[in-house]
Parts: structure tokens; C-alpha cells; sequence
């Protein structure tokens, strides 16, 4: 019931780690951040004061404006720009549009520079690979649980999920250490139009070092059930071992016990004559009574 307990935290731990990495890598909430824009010119109305625009004063004959008549409120102290969130993944880059209504998206990879996008496919690549890993792991560890017929095969089973969880493991750290990388390099040599004035990790990022952790702590649960299973059979193997030397010593001794009582028996049998005869002053013969001898005979026994 223990080992069964062990396998049940282990499979529930690395499937814990799969949905995880799986939701990080499919979201684009791994930072997020501010960028200022720069407000777009008014085309509403003149009695109109919209928050997300600039309004010049129709100064030319035309109708047309001059960018020297801008009219600044000040009000903000910098009303020339306006605050938008973003967030950013590994696929995707959302900003907010000026208007306040929805999102602009843009490719990640088209926002890297030329020099590290190269380290972020090598990422994408971990992470999928990190991901095979641990579906390998899920499933080895379901089908030791679940279906495996003897002790033997769920130890085998056992060894190769702790193999696979910790290759999947070392992958993800990895993949997210270049990741990380990539999106400083990124935000320092990136597009102008792009760059955020301050950021932060999002809960994708915190999401997938949490499916690191678990994956870590499944591997750690699974190489030590299999440690202990193994110290398990040595440890049983010796007192079968201890058991069946102390059988054979035992069987050894009732053999020999016959043939040992028989030797001990005579030898206390002549001892007891020998004081009875002596009690009696009568000389000791084997061959009983020494009276019924010639006197030669007694001569020549003594």
C-alpha cells in the first residue's frame, strides 16, 4: 500500500507538471508590462475632448493642422502619450489598442532580433520536448499503476519514468532560462514601436516554473520508491539468506544427534559403573560379573 501510495503522488505530481507546461506554452501571458503610446490627432468634433487623442487648432486656410498649435492640457504632466498593458509569450506579443477596445497581436518571433532567434526556436524545441517527456512519463507511470502484473515489471516500469521525469525536467529549466534571455535581449534591442517602458513576469511564467517543480518532486518521488524498493529486496534477500542458514545448521545438528546422544550415553553409563563398582570395592569388567573369571584371567585383565 505504500509503494501504491508513492506511485499515486508521483503520477498525480507529473500530470499536475504536464497541464501546466502545456497551458504556459500554449498562453502569452509570460510578461507583461506598459508601453506609453504616442495619442493619434483628434477627428471628432471640435466641443469634444477625448482622452486617447491630440487636438490641433484648424490654423491653415485649408482646414488643415498645424503641429505647431498643438493645445496641451497638462494636466498629466505628459499628455502627448497615453499607457497601454501588453503581455508577450512565446508565440504571441498583445498590446492594447489606443481606442480601449480590444487587442493588436503580433508574432513574437518577428519581434526577436536576427541574432536570437536562433535561442528562442532552440527554446521552443525544449519545450517541446519537455512536454513529449513528460507525456512519456504520464503514461509509464499509468500503466504501472494500473496495469502492471508482477513487482518486476513495475520496478522496470518504475526506472524508466524517473529517467524520462528527469530529462523532461533539466529540458524545461533550460528552456526557460533561454526564454527568459531572449525577452530581455528583446526588449533592449527590439522594434521602437515595440519596446515596454517597465515589465514584469506574468502568471504563465510563474505557471510553468510551477510545472518544473512539480515535475522535479514527481522524479524525486519516483527514484526514491525506487531506491526503497530495491534497499527492500536486499533487505529480504539477506534474511532469507540468514533463514536458510540457520535451517541448515539446524537440520546439520539433528543429524549428527543420534550417533553424538549414543557416544554421550556410554560414556555416562561407564562413568556410573566405574563409581558404582568402586563404592562397592569391586574391580570393573565389561565383561560383567569378574568373579566368574579364572584367577589368570582376572590377573591377566588387570
Amino acid at each position: 500500500m505504500d509503494r501504491r501510495r508513492r506511485a499515486t503522488v508521483a503520477l498525480t505530481l507529473n500530470f499536475l507538471s504536464l497541464l501546466f507546461s502545456i497551458t504556459a506554452f500554449s498562453s502569452s501571458y509570460w510578461c507583461e508590462g506598459i508601453r506609453k503610446v504616442p495619442k493619434p490627432f483628434c477627428t471628432g468634433k471640435a466641443g469634444e475632448k477625448p482622452a486617447f487623442c491630440i487636438r490641433f487648432n484648424n490654423t491653415g486656410s485649408n482646414g488643415s493642422s498645424s503641429s505647431n498649435a498643438v493645445q496641451y492640457t497638462w494636466e498629466t504632466g505628459d499628455d502627448k502619450f497615453i499607457e497601454r498593458h501588453f503581455h508577450a509569450g512565446i508565440w504571441y506579443s498583445c498590446e492594447e489598442n489606443i481606442s480601449g477596445d480590444g487587442e493588436k497581436c503580433r508574432s513574437f518571433i518577428a519581434l526577436t532580433p536576427p541574432a536570437d532567434r536562433g535561442v528562442l526556436w532552440l527554446s521552443i524545441v525544449a519545450e517541446v520536448l519537455y512536454i513529449t517527456l513528460l507525456l512519456t512519463g504520464v503514461s509509464l507511470m499509468s500503466v504501472e499503476v494500473c496495469y502492471y502484473t508482477s513487482v518486476i515489471d513495475g520496478l522496470k516500469l518504475n526506472a524508466f519514468a524517473a529517467i524520462f521525469t528527469v530529462l523532461s525536467g533539466l529540458l524545461g529549466m533550460v528552456a526557460h532560462m533561454m526564454y527568459t534571455t531572449v525577452f530581455q535581449m528583446t526588449v533592449n534591442l527590439g522594434p521602437e514601436d515595440w519596446r515596454p517602458q517597465n515589465w514584469d513576469y506574468g502568471w504563465s511564467y510563474c505557471l510553468a516554473w510551477g510545472s518544473f517543480t512539480c515535475c522535479m518532486a514527481a522524479s524525486v518521488t519516483t527514484i526514491n520508491r525506487y531506491t526503497k524498493t530495491i534497499l527492500e529486496f536486499k533487505q529480504r534477500k539477506r534474511n532469507l539468506e540468514r533463514s536458510l542458514q540457520n535451517k541448515q545448521k539446524v537440520s546439520d545438528q539433528d543429524v549428527s544427534q543420534p550417533v553424538w546422544d549414543v557416544y554421550i550415553n556410554a560414556v555416562q553409563s561407564n562413568r556410573e559403573g566405574f563409581v558404582d563398582l568402586a563404592v562397592t570395592g569391586q574391580t570393573p569388567s565389561p565383561y560383567g560379573n569378574a568373579n566368574s573369571f579364572p584367577y589368570t584371567q582376572r590377573d591377566e585383565y588387570c
